[in-house]
């Protein structure tokens, strides 16, 4: 009989590639046994009515007539026609300006002595940086 009779012995990496093959062709076949039986395509009917609404924006509030003070160049005397602001609080909202430079937005009012977010809220529709902000 000589060597035609003996059996072959695989290793386990050669076992892993025959397993991987067979798996390769059953999923081959799988999926061309599968567009054989393609079922109909799913048909959606929908009918809507688009339904828009337009609403008008009300006018834009105009500035007072006096207009916006500019806390970056307003002097002592334009700073205290705004509410809450006296003699003192001008004139440390002067100092400020001079000792820390121009103010970048309205809201860095605050960092002046006795000026808080209450006193800040009565003002922000009257003052300005004269900077472009938006």
């Amino acid at each position: 009989m000589g060597e035609q009779g003996k059996k072959m012995k695989l290793s386990g990496p050669e076992h892993a590639v025959i397993l991987l093959a067979a798996v390769f062709l059953a999923f081959t076949a799988g999926w061309f046994l599968r567009g054989e039986r393609a079922a109909e395509p799913l048909r959606v009917e929908t009918q809507r009515k688009l339904e828009v609404t337009v609403t008008a924006l009300p006018a834009p509030t105009a500035v007072p007539e006096r207009g916006l003070v500019n806390i970056n160049t307003a002097d002592a005397e334009t700073l205290q026609t705004l509410p809450g602001i006296g003699e003192k609080r001008a004139a440390d909202i002067v100092a400020d300006r001079a000792a820390n430079g121009p103010y970048r937005y309205p809201e860095d009012l605050t960092r002046v002595s006795g000026i808080g977010e209450e006193t800040l809220a009565g003002l922000l529709g009257q003052i300005t940086t004269g900077e472009e902000n938006g």
